[in-house]
């Protein structure tokens, strides 16, 4: 059964999804939601996503929204094809939450914000605000000087196996390092800048950046 992701490719929570399906191997078909004339927001899309936003998928009559409800749910569903991407001890599990709940609420936010301001809104031709952009990144550098602390205890964010933890960081961090003229935050920190230019030079990952035609 080919899975169907709702989503543009370009998008950070559409890739979150597709680069969980290309460790696992699942086959899936992308189809293109354009966000720029809201169709993200028209009644038929909303039938999937009440809520207006990307991605959602469809596997046959199963259907999933939210990117990281759908990352563990494809993980668990395919847990002997491709990579471990959920740990393998509770406790190890236990750890990939950890650092998902922390993406998701303490690197992901922040890292929106300064792309909607850096980014999104000029390219709109739509002034950014750049206190808080500011604001963000220096919220940011606390954040990864946590992440440093953590990476040098370990190789991945939940041990020593790559694992969703990492996994979800993939689209944010490259947000970071190529479009928002932050790439310091990463790069000036030793473990940090190690970790991502190994988890970026995953054969999936590198597919999905052929496939978004970066």
């Amino acid at each position: 059964m080919v899975v169907k992701v709702y989503g543009p490719v370009k998008a950070a929570c559409p890739q979150r999804v597709l680069a969980c399906l290309l460790e696992k191997g699942v086959e899936f078909e992308i189809v293109h939601v354009d966000l720029e004339s809201g169709e993200h927001k028209r009644p038929d899309f909303l039938v999937r996503q009440p809520f207006g936003q990307v991605p959602a998928i469809e596997d046959g009559n199963f259907k999933l929204f939210e990117s990281r409800a759908i990352i563990r749910y494809y993980a668990a569903k395919y847990a002997d094809r491709g990579t471990d991407l959920l740990g393998k001890s509770l406790e190890e599990k236990a750890l990939v939450d950890q650092w998902l709940e922390v993406e998701a609420h303490n690197f992901n936010e922040l890292v929106y914000t300064l792309v909607l301001q850096l980014v999104v809104l000029p390219r709109m031709g739509k002034p950014g605000d750049l206190a808080l952009a500011h604001s963000c990144e220096q919220k940011l550098e606390k954040v990864m000087d946590v992440y440093e602390q953590r990476l040098s205890k370990s190789r991945y964010l939940a041990g020593d196996s790559f694992t969703l933890a990492d996994l979800s960081h993939l689209p944010a961090t490259r947000y970071l390092m190529n479009d928002t003229g932050m790439a310091h935050l990463i790069t000036e920190r030793k473990n940090v800048n190690a970790w991502w230019e190994n988890i970026s030079s995953r054969p999936a990952w590198k597919k999905l950046m052929q496939l978004a035609d970066y």
